[in-house]
Formats: structure tokens, sequence, C-alpha cells
């Protein structure tokens, strides 16, 4: 036992020497190469002088960044997240600075922009032979890993030697995306998981498969706000949109809002009467909503408390970025993908490109952030999970779902973005194999996102426009862009310290009696704020006689879905169609061409305390799987109608098949109760009634 101590003391210490001395080279290398960068006096020193300042400097620069760096990001853990992403290059250079400084030989000094440079280079390289030298040897693989991700956390018990349960989200990746990429190659790691009859099978030498796919039906809503709370709560219950107006409370909800997730979190708890998925000893990381669990970071629900909770969601970021060389590998990649993202948007107006909407403004940001920051901190923070050997994991990659709202779901540009998530499952797969107790993965979509070009694009006017045409009110000359709901967007608020989105005059209700029109996909609600209870068609067409009909015979318009005095609730379509609930049906009438289980989402939305006056479904085209969005985005959800629909649940063989008989999973409810059955069998802990929802069931 002594001698494997002595033998991992010993390679530590070989690691460590290697390292110095390839940062050494470094340095010297670029004093050659930058005219700024000096290691020698005015008047010449000698090469061996030269060497032993450059060794000096190297080893004085890693001891600071070893120190002194976790110190910075801890005490800049109070600034937003972007702003740090902005200093990691001035406070990398400024440890150079200073270790030029203090360098025993009296040599060396820099310009403070090549010292940022330098500093970028030595940390960059230092961080890629550390992990080279010890991706060779599992155990310090392992320890490496955890001190990275798990850095500050208390000791924790030993964990149980039954396997855990890690969920890892890929936001708006449809099931047919899936199997395409899948097919193309560009998924090799979810392929050899899937090795299925057309490939390989176990005599022919291949591998067998390990897991399953399999697709499953969102609700009417098919967003992400409904479908993760419906995952880790358990109850989609009363969530008709994205964004929807409540008549009761005079405000707008919005499910990337802070005070709206709060809000929504809290009713599914009541309504369920547990905490949720991860209560007990679970990690949700990068979510809209909780799951009750104890370890939360990038968590959207608790970015609201500005004490101890807004520090407990940016917690994530001071795990990632106390490391130097992660800083300054995430900074240079979230530069190189706005240029990126510019150049593919350049592109794409100049080749006229069709459908498109704008990428300008502040969106490359969003899409780098969503793409780089947030996923590596996002993968950081589950590989310290699976390394502290938790029992339930759930983490959700918006990177996908932002970039396909603005390229297209199977753009080039998204393709891209598959290939990376590819990866970070690949990574995970391989901390696993370090990880203190087994470990089964499950990746699961949220929702799909079907193409199609925009409503105002296609016809010149925005559903409000068209809704105040049919009201008789004035419509403006040029329709106003429809905000996006984007995911990614509510996050970036998020980490710049302003988690509440700032409410404009759609979010207010008008003194004068005018509808709410709010858009969520290709889902839009209509709602008027100065009736106190749910408007019935009967009172619809007494107040505005043709707002009904325009809405229901517009050729972007799939269907309408109202309350009636006489049959409860009813769907209208173009040429006077109107159909009772209690008869609608998929084969026939407005629905036929949106597949099945559309009737019961409808009836099902139709039960919501909060659904809106008037529920717009846009056209679909079953031919080519084509929504017409309300909001400006060319690859959309929200609603009925396509791909958005279609998630998948890609899960391991050893545990039970999502549903009987091959079927599938009908609403997130559904699989949340799936996933609380397979931790079950991983023999992991009975979900208790959490002390959130004692606490508000006392108030």
């Amino acid at each position: 036992m002594r001698g494997v101590r002595w033998r991992r003391i010993a390679s530590q210490i070989g690691r460590s020497v290697t390292v110095w001395a390839v940062s050494t080279v470094t340095m010297l290398v670029l004093a050659a190469l930058l005219p700024d960068f000096q290691l020698q006096s005015a008047d010449g020193d000698s090469a061996t002088r030269i060497a032993v300042t450059a060794a000096c400097g190297a080893g004085a620069f890693g001891v600071l960044s070893a120190v002194v760096w976790p110190l910075l990001v801890r005490l800049l853990l109070l600034v937003p997240a972007l702003v740090l992403g902005l200093l990691v290059f001035f406070l990398n250079g400024s440890l150079l600075l200073l270790a030029l400084r203090i360098n025993p030989s009296g040599r060396g000094e820099a310009a403070p922009e090549t010292a940022v440079i330098v500093a970028a280079v030595m940390s960059a390289v230092a961080s890629a032979t550390g992990a080279a030298l010890a991706v060779r040897d599992d155990e310090t693989y392992r320890r490496r890993l955890h001190r990275l991700a798990t850095r500050g956390r208390r000791v924790r018990p030993p964990c149980p030697t039954t396997p855990g349960l890690v969920c890892v989200q890929l936001d708006g990746v449809g099931h047919d995306v899936l199997t395409d990429a899948v097919r193309r190659g560009l998924m090799p790691t979810v392929a050899r998981w899937l090795a299925t009859a057309d490939g390989p099978r176990p005599a022919d030498g291949g591998t067998p498969p390990t897991h399953r796919l399999t697709p499953w039906r969102t609700d009417w809503s098919s967003q992400t706000g409904a479908s993760q709370l419906g995952i880790l709560h358990g109850s989609t219950f009363d969530v008709p949109a994205f964004r929807w107006y409540e008549k009761d409370r005079g405000e707008v909800m919005v499910c990337n809002r802070p005070t709206s997730a709060v809000e929504l979190q809290r009713r599914a708890m009541l309504r369920t009467g547990d905490g949720g998925l991860l209560s007990v000893d679970g990690a949700s990381r990068g979510n809209l909503f909780s799951g009750g669990a104890g370890e939360q970071a990038l968590v959207l629900s608790i970015a609201t408390r500005r004490r101890r909770g807004a520090n407990r969601s940016r917690a994530g970021y001071f795990a990632y970025f106390c490391d130097p060389a992660n800083a300054v590998r995430t900074a240079l990649s979230f530069v190189a993908e706005v240029a990126r993202e510019i150049g593919q948007s350049t592109r794409a107006r100049l080749r006229g490109q069709r459908p498109r909407v704008g990428r300008g403004g502040l969106y490359p940001f969003v899409r780098a952030f969503a793409t780089v920051v947030e996923r590596d901190v996002v993968v950081a923070a589950v590989m310290g999970d699976l390394l502290a050997g938790r029992t339930a994991v759930y983490a959700d990659l918006v990177a996908y779902d932002e970039v396909a709202h603005h390229s297209g779901p199977r753009s080039r540009d998204a393709e891209k973005v598959l290939q990376r998530l590819d990866r970070c499952l690949a990574l995970l797969e391989r901390v696993v194999e370090h990880a203190p107790r087994p470990y089964r993965i499950v990746v699961l979509s949220d929702h799909g996102q079907s193409p199609g070009e925009t409503f105002r694009a296609r016809y010149g006017l925005t559903l409000g426009d068209l809704v105040r045409a049919g009201c008789g009110l004035h419509v403006p000359r040029r329709a106003e862009r429809t905000r996006s709901g984007a995911e990614a967007r509510a996050a970036v608020r998020a980490a710049l310290r302003r988690p509440v989105e700032e409410r404009d005059a759609r979010d207010r209700p008008a003194r004068r009696p005018e509808p709410i029109v709010l858009a969520s996909g290709n889902l839009g609600l209509v709602s008027f704020p100065d009736v106190p209870h749910r408007m019935t068609k009967e009172e619809i067409d007494a107040r505005h006689p043709a707002l009904l009909t325009t809405l229901a015979n517009h050729p972007g318009i799939g269907f309408l879905l109202v309350r009636s005095e006489e049959h409860g609730g009813v769907v209208l379509g173009a040429y006077g169609a109107e159909i009772p609930l209690a008869e609608l049906d998929d084969e026939s009438g407005p629905l036929a061409r949106f597949g099945p289980g559309a009737a019961d989402a409808v009836r099902r939305t139709h039960s919501f305390p909060h659904t809106a006056d008037i529920m717009v479904n846009s056209a679909h085209d079953p031919a080519d799987g084509e929504v017409l969005a309300f909001e400006e985005q060319i690859g959309s959800h929200g609603g009925l109608g396509g791909a958005q629909s279609r998630p998948f649940l890609l899960s391991p063989r050893e545990l039970s098949p999502p549903a009987e008989d091959g079927a599938e999973p009908a609403g997130a409810e559904h699989v949340h109760r799936v996933l609380r059955r397979w931790l079950g069998e991983l023999d992991g802990p009975q979900v208790p009634l959490g002390t959130d929802v004692e606490e508000e069931r006392a108030a």
C-alpha cells in the first residue's frame, strides 16, 4: 500500500515537472515571436540565463494560476457571468505580469496587451499537457475531473453501490432529427449505443446495442416550460403555452421568466404532493425548474432569490471557471462562435436563403452563450455530480434549440451543434467509467422543432394584426416583429444578473378593451383583459362578429379552440367547420392533419383554468412538416404540427421499456412516471414529500 502511494506521488511530481518544462519552452518560443515580450535585459543575456528566467516565470505563473485564480473567480462570482468571461483574458494577463515581476531572476517584461496573449497560450498549453498525461492514468484522470468539478464541496458519505441515473436533455432535438443524424454519422456515440438491426450484430463481431430509442408525444404546448415541468415535477396542468395571460392575476406568465418559473414550480408541487423527481440526492443543472434537487446550478426558478438562491444558481460558473485554462478555452470558443454565427448569417443573406429571420443585434452573443458557455458549465457540473456519486442528475443542453430556431432544424449550422453535443455525451460516458458507482445514462428531448417560414413573412402581418383587423381596430401599416421565446435568452439574462425579463406594453393589460395577443411558436393566444372570465364563442361573436370568422378562414390558421355555452368547447376551422369537443377525433375535421393524439391534447388544454379566450394553432402541411410560426423563428415549437410534438427518449436496455407493447408515451407526465419507475428499478429512493411542499401547504 505504501509503495502504491509513493508511486502515485512520484507520478504526480513527474507530471508537474513535465508541465513546467513544456510551459517553459512555450514561454521561450513566445518571447522569440513577440517583440513586446522580453526574457532578457536590454544588454542581452546568455541562453542559460534566459532559460532560467523562462523557467522561473513559468513556475510563478503556474503557482499563481493554481492559488490566486480560484480566489479571483470566487470574488468575481458577484459579477455577471458574461462579464466574468470578458474579464478572463485581462485577469490571466495580469497574473502573468505579476509572475514576471516577482521572478527571482529579475528579468522579464511584457506589454499589457502582449501579456494577455502569452497568458492565454500558456494556460491552454499547460492544460492540454496535463490532460494528455493524466488521461493515460485512469486514477489520476478520475481525481483530476473530480477536483475540477467538485472543488469546494463538503465531504460526502460513501455513496451506495447501486446504479444512479443521469438524464441529459438535448433541448429541441426531435426524434426524426436524431435518427437522421445517427444515420448520417453525425452522432457516432449515439449510433454506437443504438447499434440496431441495420448495423453489425454481435454474431458478426459487432457491439450489441446498449440503448433503445422511443419517440413520445408532447401535450399541445410543445415547449420546454410545459415538458420540463411535467418531466421533473409530474404535472403540466394549467400550462397552456409558453406565455399566456392570467385574468385573475392580471399578469402575463412566461415560462422562461424566473418569477413565472417559481410560480409554476410551486403550483406543480402543490398539485402532485411531492418535491419532484430529484428530491432525494439529486442535482438539477441548466434547467428551468429544480425538480426538488438539493444541488442546483444555472436553474432559472431559483434565479430570483437575491442572496442564497442566486449564489447556488451561479455556483456552476465558479466550479468551471476556477480553472484558468477552462476560462481561457471557453472565452476563445465564445469569440469563435460569435464570428462563426456572423459568417453563417452573412452567407445566408448573400445567398438569398429562404426562409430566413434576422440574426443580428445581440443574437450572435446569445447563440455563443448557449452553444459554448452554458454547454461547458453544465457538462462540467454533471461531471462533478457523477464523480460525487449523486443518485439522480438531470441536465439541459439548450444549444441545438437556440441555433435551430434561427437557422432551421435541419440546417448545417444545427448539424454542427449536434456533433458537438454527441462529443459531450462521449465525455460523460468516459467520466462514468471513473465514477464511484455505476450509472445509467438516459438521453431525452423535451420537444422537437418544425420548420417553416414565419406567419409575418408569408402574409405581411402578424397574428396580432389579424386579430385587430377582425375586431375592427386600427392595424399598423408595418407589421412589428414578434419577440422570440427562445429558452437561451433567459439563461443569458440570469447570467447578466437581470433575471426578470423587461416588461413592455404587450405584457400589460391595455386600458382600452383591446385584446392581448401572445405567441408561443405556432400557437397563438388571444385574451380580452377587460372580461374577468373566459369568454364564450357566443360572447365573442356578439362583441366582435367578424373576429372568429376572420381567424378560422385565414389560410395561415389551422384551427381555433373556444369555449361554448352550448357544447362546453368547440374547435373551429375553415368554411364554417364547428366541432364540439365531445365529437372531436384525429381522423376527420380540422385536426386530421395534426396526427394522433391531437384531439386529446386539445380537450385537455380546454380544461385548464387559464386557457385563453381564443387558442389559435397555425396551419400545418403534413407533406413537408412545415408550420407557420407566430414568432420570428424558422424552426419553431409550441403548438401542434410536425416534428415539434415528437421528441425522443433514449434509454439503457437494462431498464424496462418506457411503455408496454411498444406504445409511445403520451405527455411529459407519462415520461415523469417512467423516470420514477426507473429510479425504483435501480433500487433508488422513493421520492418523499418535499420540505418546500410542506411549507407551501402550511402557508
